[in-house]
């Protein structure tokens, strides 16, 4: 007698015997159990939804589903467990970068090469006979009587942060540029052109190269003028006779690069000197020599960290002094009792091989000083030695 569920005709030949056989193969050990049928990848469409025309029998499940009917309370299925895993560490890197990224602001690299210095020096003729005196009354009666001695005529202007450098920055490099016209202009060793290392270690490394080639063999070519670095005056011709120079100028400030900062001065430097050969100069035998320097120093974060400059430009107008005279290497000042020169500058060859001097045709007249000046004074003639 057949069973419910057996085939009318009985079991076909070569078909195996039902469950019992079925459950004796490989499948034995599975066991599809309601996890397993959950976490399937494919899921068969109900019976009305197969009814749809063109309907597919099973339809793929997401990553992100959780079996639907699934209790909440129940255990995510792998695949939603997975999908979690990777929105946290998504939201785990991006957090860290953001992170990062407030607690180490971009810091702007530091600036190129230094630039080379280019400078001008164009020396100031007299118009009149050169006055002679004591360097005190010499003072009194010129313009410079109401300037300060020395380092105190070169006074900080009122300071204040730029764009991208603090207030502190800012006196910085206004502290180094003052060191710098003090060391360039009033040490004076630098002066009698005994040394020069006080102005060297402030400046660039970059920049070394040629301040060192503009001291050894000093040219007019606009880039290796030695008094464009410094003031420096010939030692065969004339000495410092007061070591109270006086000194009256400017110094501003302005941000030109997120990078870098610029200070320009501009400063007045009267020195009063005498003859450098045969006796000492009697106390009526000195003269003033005025120098007027205009300089552009820059400063990126390494220089301000490392107290350096870079000297970009210099134009410096120096007298009295001969237009003939090439005052690259040194000022030659027309001492006291002088008279005017007219003679101009030395003579170019355009022809002439090697490289020509370009400061050459640059040449001034020396105004005369508004108050009242000295009477002048013949020239101090060399005393012979003694027999």
């Amino acid at each position: 007698m057949a069973v419910p569920g057996d085939p009318p005709n009985g079991t076909p030949e070569g078909i195996g015997g039902g469950d019992d056989e079925f459950r004796s193969d490989e499948y034995r050990s599975v066991v599809f159990d309601e996890d397993f049928v959950r976490a399937a990848r494919l899921q068969e469409y109900s019976a009305q939804e197969r009814m749809g025309e063109h309907a597919r029998a099973v339809r793929s499940r997401s990553l992100w589903s959780n079996g639907g009917s699934r209790s909440r309370t129940s255990t995510p299925g792998r695949g939603a467990r997975q999908g979690m895993l990777l929105v946290l560490l998504i939201a785990t890197a991006f957090a860290t970068a953001v992170y990062l990224g407030l607690r180490n602001p971009y810091v702007p690299p530091p600036g190129g090469p230094a630039e080379p210095l280019s400078s001008t020096v164009v020396p100031l003729a007299p118009s009149s006979a050169v006055p002679g005196g004591r360097p005190a009354d010499l003072y009194a009666q010129s313009p410079a009587a109401e300037y300060r001695v020395g380092a105190a005529g070169i006074t900080l202007p009122a300071v204040r942060r730029t764009h991208h450098f603090t207030d502190a920055q800012v006196v910085a490099a206004l502290s180094i540029a003052k060191d710098y016209l003090v060391q360039s202009s009033l040490d004076p060793d630098i002066l009698a052109g005994t040394a020069s290392r006080p102005v060297r270690v402030l400046l660039d490394p970059d920049q070394l190269a040629q301040f060192d080639h503009s001291m050894t063999t000093p040219s007019g070519d606009g880039r290796h003028a030695a008094t464009g670095w410094l003031v420096r005056f010939d030692p065969g011709t004339a000495v410092v006779a007061d070591s109270r120079v006086r000194v009256s100028g400017t110094l501003t400030f302005q941000e030109v690069t997120p990078d870098m900062l610029e200070v320009t001065t501009d400063h007045t430097f009267v020195y009063a000197v005498r003859p450098a050969t045969g006796a000492p100069a009697a106390a009526d035998g000195a003269s003033l020599f005025t120098v007027r320097r205009e300089l552009r120093l820059r400063f990126d974060r390494e220089d301000l960290g490392a107290r350096r400059t870079e000297l970009v430009s210099a134009y410096v107008m120096a007298g009295p002094q001969a237009c003939s005279d090439d005052p690259a290497v040194g000022f030659r000042p027309l001492l006291a009792g002088a008279g005017p020169t007219t003679v101009g500058p030395a003579a170019s060859d355009p022809y002439a091989s090697g490289q020509p001097r370009r400061a050459t045709g640059l040449c001034g007249v020396l105004a005369q000083p508004a108050g009242p000046v000295a009477t002048p004074v013949s020239p101090v003639s060399p005393v012979s030695p003694a027999p």
